[in-house]
């Protein structure tokens, strides 16, 4: 096996096999994004102790579960009757694997499936860490789960024994376009960049999903097999992808229902509440953070002082989800339906917003395009303030906006084009300005502005074409 990408990730991992100490390493992340792939594949399986939870099993479920593991792993005991007899029976196992020079390597997969109610498991979990395994140097145990919330509430947050006990934390994100593209040429696929980049738009970077397309076939084609096809595979993931992630899937996918509908503006958390009702306002912060750590939605600041930043815009970010709500969730027997949508006006529309969001998960990628990697940035979107009586002008809205230290606003134009280069007209420059002259007046910015358009095949040289200073391409997203 091979692993794509996941540089910084293997860098850390090296650093970590070489610290001379214990380590407890907690690695979470979306699900399906290749959390055990990457544990599998840098270790090649060579474990002292390897099991894996089982998703909805029931306690004795799991306990039997940790047992075959135990026994494939050399234990001659009994089937523990406690976690706690289970983990001594790890110990004991353990004590038999030590090999000068060589890590002893625990990898505990699918952890939250461990924990069923009140069956201890935590606890034992932080006795066998503080008694015994955090005294042996050549201890390396990894654990990870698709129940990202609950990695992180239950062992890197966590406020008994096993606080500030987890020695490295990773979370592992999704691929990116460049990471994409590499993912793709290592499985055949001969496509050019904008079949790599619609395939992004609908998919994300997530390998699963990947691994699902087929070298034959177009991307129209593909994303037919793969929502609209009788008993098509991600038609079905939907459901299974929040349930296998939270006890109480329904509040956690109102929240992506209702910020699906709202996906290109987002929404603030009083908007939220509002929409839902009071009742979903008790525990709709720690809902919000689970969806964040989980990586299907994000938080963050526009440029206006009336939004704090304790609250903020939460908009949905997963790019499987969009595109369900969007267009999976469609009831057709059409198992040609989205190819037979190629140049309609609705899938054109849906292409822009979706190029917008990729943008948004590119950014360390736009600041190189741009030059200013040694320069402090931060970036928010922007909305104007609400019109005033008598104004005629339409509220207006920058998706991206890069303020710079040294005193330069970059304010972004995201354009989509499925085949040549942007070409700016005379009607579409003067709006773009009055976005600009808005924003100018609504903030009061001192700094220099720099229009700054970010679309596919870059921009086509015209009359008009002077009044952005400053383009990047897909082609620079995916460097």
């Amino acid at each position: 096996m091979t692993l794509i990408g996941r540089k910084k990730e293997i860098h850390d991992l090296d650093r970590y096999m070489e610290s001379g100490k214990a380590e407890f390493i907690a690695i979470y992340g979306r699900r399906r994004v290749g959390k055990t792939f990457l544990v599998d594949t840098y270790f090649n399986y060579s474990y002292a102790f390897f099991s894996s939870g089982l998703i909805g099993g029931r306690r004795k479920d799991e306990m039997t579960a940790f047992f075959l593991s135990l026994k494939n792993a050399g234990f001659e005991g009994n089937k523990p009757k406690t976690w706690m007899e289970a983990f001594n029976a790890l110990k004991e196992v353990l004590e038999t694997k030590r090999q000068e020079g060589k890590r002893r390597v625990i990898f505990l997969d699918e952890l939250p499936c461990f924990a069923t109610p009140s069956s201890g498991f935590v606890k034992a979990l932080d006795w066998f860490w503080n008694s015994w395994a955090s005294k042996q140097p050549d201890v390396f145990m990894v654990v990870c789960g698709s129940a990202t919330s609950w990695i992180v509430n239950n062992i890197i947050n966590n406020k008994g024994g096993l606080h500030n006990r987890i020695t490295h934390e990773i979370h592992l994100d999704p691929f990116n376009l460049a990471e994409t593209a590499a993912y793709l040429e290592a499985e055949g696929f001969v496509w050019d960049e904008i079949s790599i980049v619609q395939t992004y738009m609908v998919l994300g970077g997530i390998p699963y999903y990947l691994s699902l397309l087929k070298p034959d076939l177009s991307i129209s084609q593909n994303i037919d097999s793969l929502f609209f096809a009788p008993k098509a595979e991600l038609k079905m993931e939907y459901d299974r992808l929040y349930k296998s992630l939270f006890k109480n899937p329904e509040k956690y996918m109102a929240i992506i229902d209702l910020l699906a509908v709202n996906s290109k503006s987002g929404m603030t958390r009083k908007e939220i509440v509002a929409s839902l009702g009071k009742e979903s306002g008790g525990h709709l912060s720690e809902h919000l953070e689970d969806l964040v750590n989980c990586d299907f939605i994000r938080h963050y600041n526009v440029k206006d002082k009336k939004i704090s930043r304790t609250n903020g815009i939460y908009q949905l970010v997963d790019f499987y989800s969009i595109f369900y709500h969007e267009f999976g969730k469609i009831a057709t027997t059409d198992s040609s339906y989205w190819t037979k949508l190629i140049k309609s006006h609705r899938q054109s529309t849906w292409w822009g917003l979706a190029y917008e969001r990729l943008c948004m998960a590119h950014i360390p990628q736009i600041l190189s395009a741009i030059g200013v990697e040694a320069v402090h940035t931060e970036y928010y979107s922007w909305r104007s303030k609400p019109k005033e009586a008598g104004d005629k002008n339409k509220n207006a809205q920058i998706d991206l906006i890069i303020e710079r230290d040294d005193r330069i606003v970059n304010l972004c134009e995201i354009k989509y084009t499925s085949s040549e280069e942007y070409e700016l007209d005379g009607e579409e420059r003067l709006k773009i300005a009055n976005r600009i002259a808005r924003f100018k007046k609504d903030t009061g910015t001192k700094y220099g502005i720099i229009p700054t358009l970010i679309t596919t095949y870059g921009l086509k040289k015209n009359k008009h074409s002077s009044f952005f200073p400053r383009t990047v391409s897909m082609f620079d997203l995916m460097k």
